[in-house]
């Protein structure tokens, strides 16, 4: 598994249908292993609102924190 609950993680792509673009900065709330091995990310936009998406590992990268 590349990624924890709780990491930081960035998007490496846009997702025009889900209002998500490449840089956007989200948290993982939880890692799934099976069937497949996915993440659900929750990003806070400007104005507060959360959005929950399942991603694939591919999809996301880990923020390093300073």
């Amino acid at each position: 598994m590349k990624f924890s609950e709780q990491d930081v993680v960035r998007v490496k792509k846009d997702i025009p249908e889900e209002c998500i673009k490449k840089g956007d900065i989200g948290s993982i709330v939880v890692a799934f292993r099976k069937p497949d091995e996915t993440y659900e990310v929750e990003f806070v936009d400007k104005d507060n609102y959360s959005k929950q998406l399942v991603l694939l590992p591919d999809e996301i990268e880990k923020v390093e924190e300073t």
